[in-house]
């Protein structure tokens, strides 16, 4: 039984602020309340008890290569099977690559981070390697795969079904690239097995205005429309939406991630997160590839917030940012396949503690985390059980 004590607690979906001591047993948080102090006390004074962080777009196997191929094009960096990133792949040995990933997965959970969604490259072997690289490592990898027989005009899709009913046996769900690089009749096979297993399909849209300029020349719709008529429940990036993007994504039961640094330092743009929130769309936020970026949530959140009030000219609640990695996930109702498998609980007696107790360095609750916070100033990080370093 262990008490956190003394600290400010970001409470509910609406991370309300109140000063408060939780009560964590078995896996539990079993009450919340400013008098209870039981067990092992944890001293939280002139700290932030926060939700531990979602990130839900990454590509950690290609954390091998970082910061290779910058000033190259998006697709000659990461376009299936012949991006840069697709050939270190394939060149990598397996012990290199588990090491890797290991590191980039201690380097999320140092960052505050417990969950992670990621499109994972290699087929089954892919899966497999990030299964095992994630073993002794108190972090939730959601795991979604994907086979190069998915790609190309003209691909065989009776081995597509076989390698799709392969993958999900032992994946969270199936993540192509794009519709650039996959047919409709593949999209539907994905999308149908992943119905059938009830298991995620995700996939990019909208990443660069060329994307969406040749789809619409090629199959006469958009990315994101492409996206959601086919059923994927999970559209990654958004970045560059024409026409009435934003209105199927609203009428739609997919969940957006938005990838804002990924966006930029590969100069495919900003996704335009004003007209998202307008909307009522709760969007949830990754580091996408670790070739490019970092991994580390707290850099994503204050790169989104500031860039959002340079380009809009107008406040932008730091609360509302810090929603995109912590409760969005839980406010989902238009998706809750998402939320059950991603399992990602907020701060609320009787839900599992996945939390972090970090150092309070400014008035601001919300800007303190995202505005102040370095990784040694998280105290504690609980993934139902505490972590310790």
């Amino acid at each position: 039984m262990i008490t956190i004590s003394n600290g400010i607690v970001l409470k509910g979906l609406n991370l309300v602020p109140s000063k408060e001591n939780i009560l964590i047993d078995d896996g539990c948080i079993l009450e919340i309340s400013p008098d209870i102090k039981e067990g092992k006390i944890l001293d939280a004074t002139n700290c932030i008890i926060c939700p531990s962080f979602l990130n839900a777009h990454t590509h950690i196997g290609d954390s091998i290569i970082k910061d290779e191929g910058d000033g190259l094009s998006l697709s000659e960096i990461v376009k299936p099977p012949n991006g840069i990133k697709h050939k270190a792949l394939e060149n990598a040995d397996e012990d290199s690559l588990i090491s890797s990933m290991q590191d980039a997965m201690i380097t999320m959970l140092k960052s505050g981070t417990t969950h992670f969604i990621d499109y994972r490259e290699g087929g089954i072997k892919g899966v497999k390697l990030l299964k095992k690289a994630s073993e002794n490592i108190p972090i939730n990898p959601i795991i979604l795969g994907r086979d190069n027989s998915f790609y190309g005009d003209n691909p065989d899709l009776h081995k597509v079904k076989i390698n799709v009913r392969k993958l999900l046996k032992i994946a969270d769900g199936l993540a192509p690239s794009g519709f650039g690089e996959i047919s409709q009749e593949v999209a539907n096979i994905i999308v149908e097995e992943c119905d059938k297993k009830g298991k995620i399909s995700s996939i990019h849209a909208a990443e660069s205005e060329n994307a969406q300029k040749k789809s619409i020349e090629k199959k006469g719709q958009t990315e994101i429309k492409l996206s959601v008529d086919s059923g994927f429940k999970q559209i990654v990036h958004v970045t560059n939406p024409v026409k009435d993007d934003i209105d199927l994504l609203k009428n739609s039961n997919s969940s957006i991630t938005l990838c804002p640094r990924a966006n930029a330092t590969l100069a495919v743009g900003t996704p335009p997160i004003k007209k998202i929130l307008k909307t009522g769309l709760k969007p949830l936020i990754g580091t996408d590839n670790l070739m490019v970026n970092t991994p580390n949530i707290f850099r994503e959140l204050e790169y989104t917030l500031k860039i959002m009030r340079a380009q809009n000219k107008h406040y932008v609640p730091p609360k509302t940012i810090l929603e995109f990695a912590t409760t969005n996930i839980c406010a989902q109702a238009n998706n809750q396949l998402l939320n059950s498998i991603i399992n990602k609980t907020i701060i609320t007696e009787g839900s599992s503690p996945q939390l972090m107790v970090v150092k309070k360095l400014s008035k601001n609750n919300y800007l303190s985390l995202i505005n102040r916070t370095e990784t040694e100033h998280i105290k504690y990080l609980f993934n139902k059980n505490i972590i310790k370093f």
